[in-house]
């Protein structure tokens, strides 16, 4: 299906997977919480756990490393039913710290396309997580300089998307939103009228898939990013 991008004035960018590693992070950190809990729990239970105490955790504290380690810590007293140690429970703290002291990966071929579509086009970055951590990593990446806007949402829905794009004073017509999740980045910039692109990651949230049925089409799905380039 071709997709129409010559309205286009506007291009937002989602950060985590899309223009450095992030996810990657968290399932190393999950392998690291299941073997710390192994005397308790299989690591796919101890998994499975988790990840449902993070999806019950998220109107609570949101998306982001902070809520992952307080998820853990709630997943390691309940499934050792409270008698998990003190050692324990600074360990898994320490998994969280060393998640946020990780070193900045921007993925290849970024740069240079932020560098070019910046002389073309106003862009923006959209995330979302935690407020301090995404600009820490976003200071990291020496990557600020290419964006006119910087906004870390609470989630990104239709209506965040709307929201900002009304703020901003942009027509949906003309903006084009890249990222990797088709959940976050995706379907709910189709169904407001504006353009996306899918630029996959290698490693996926399981709370970002989506079904066959959900996936409507509409967009252009790249195996890189620099392949941006022949699009715009």
């Amino acid at each position: 299906m071709e997709v129409d991008y010559s309205k286009i004035k506007v291009v937002g960018f989602d950060a985590d997977d899309t223009l450095w590693v992030n996810e990657t992070y968290f399932r190393e950190s999950e392998h690291e919480f299941a073997r710390l809990l192994s005397a308790y729990e299989t690591e796919n239970k101890i998994d499975q756990e988790l990840f449902k105490k993070e999806i019950d955790n998220l109107d609570i504290y949101g998306y982001g490393i902070k809520g992952f380690m307080l998820s853990m810590i709630e997943t390691a007293i309940e499934l050792s039913n409270g008698r998990v140690d003190s050692n324990t429970l600074t360990k898994i703290l320490d998994i969280g710290k060393d998640m946020i002291r990780k070193p900045v990966e921007v993925l290849d071929g970024v740069e240079s396309v932020l560098k070019e579509l910046s002389g073309k086009y106003r862009l923006i970055l959209l995330t979302k997580g935690d407020l301090l951590d995404q600009e820490r990593k976003l200071e990291k990446s020496g990557l600020s300089e290419y964006f006119h806007h910087i906004e870390v949402l609470s989630d990104k829905k239709e209506d965040n998307y709307k929201n900002l794009l009304e703020h901003l004073e942009i027509q949906c017509e003309e903006f084009l939103m890249i990222g990797n999740s088709l959940k976050s980045d995706v379907l709910p910039i189709i169904n407001i009228g504006a353009k996306a692109i899918h630029v996959p990651f290698h490693t996926t949230w399981a709370h970002e898939m989506v079904h066959d049925d959900d996936d409507n089409g509409g967009y252009k799905t790249i195996d890189n990013i620099s392949e941006v380039l022949k699009l715009l």
